[in-house]
């Protein structure tokens, strides 16, 4: 007899500082490796499945995410079992919310738009207690000139040089809905440097390091080293530019996924 199967949606929240990523990978700590632990314990070692809207690297937080959960034989009592997760999640992994889904419901394949940003500070060197959410730059930076070129990335255009060793089969093209170098406002504490700065960016998928590579880009524009007709060189398929600059990880974070 076919056992029933029973999903659900948790969104998550998580600090990226301490794990080599999401992905569960042998003898490293991950953050698939942690929520999945803990559901073994809590679902008392029930059949179960996790998948995450997506991946991250390591050192990479995230604000707001979703994974979904596939279980067997008897269904949830949502209240009980959301008490127990976050009691026995590691502090620094947080579920925000949980409901119920079904068989038509694949959060791999629904559509989504995915929000990041990259915080930076540049100049005096930081408070030691920013370094897991934000880069310090010693050199000056044309924040002015930064501005301009992420504005360049907004649109439909081929990435490329944007994507980590792309092969003759990667799909390179994508669209960017909104690209935005701007004075960090979003994530504040006392420690944080008098002025920072953030890049966000909205899309419905990026490829691996896509975001980095562009944040080192800019970072470039800053220094002086890039102008930005190299910028827009990048983004033409013509070109054959490859970009080796990838900005720290944990500057980075997934600050929200909206599943349309």
């Amino acid at each position: 007899m076919q056992r029933k199967k029973f999903f659900y949606l948790i969104e998550l929240q998580y600090l990226g500082f301490r794990y080599h990523g999401w992905q569960k990978q042998p003898d490293v700590l991950t953050v698939e490796k942690m929520v999945e632990r803990t559901l073994s314990y809590i679902l008392d070692r029930r059949r179960f499945k996790v998948i995450a809207a997506g991946r991250t690297d390591a050192k990479v937080s995230v604000n707001q995410t979703y994974i979904e959960l596939f279980l067997e034989e008897t269904p949830l009592e949502l209240e009980e079992f959301f008490e127990l997760l976050n009691q026995n999640l590691p502090q620094d992994v947080r579920a925000l919310s949980i409901k119920e889904t079904d068989a038509k419901f694949n959060i791999i394949q629904h559509p989504k738009v995915k929000e990041y940003i990259y915080l930076f500070s540049y100049g005096e060197k930081f408070h030691p207690f920013c370094a897991p959410f934000m880069i310090h730059i010693s050199d000056d930076l044309n924040i002015s000139e930064m501005k301009k070129a992420a504005q360049l990335f907004e649109g439909e255009h081929d990435f490329r040089s944007y994507c980590y060793k792309p092969t003759l089969t990667t799909q390179t093209q994508g669209r960017i809905l909104h690209c935005e170098l701007k004075e960090n406002t979003l994530y504040t504490a006392n420690f944080f440097p008098e002025k920072s700065y953030l890049l966000q960016v909205k899309g419905e998928g990026f490829k691996r390091h896509q975001i980095r590579l562009m944040m080192g880009a800019l970072l470039d524009i800053g220094k002086g080293k890039m102008d930005l007709d190299f910028i827009k060189r990048t983004l033409d398929p013509q070109e054959d530019i490859k970009l080796e600059h990838i900005a720290q990880a944990s500057g980075l974070m997934l600050h929200e996924v909206t599943l349309k």
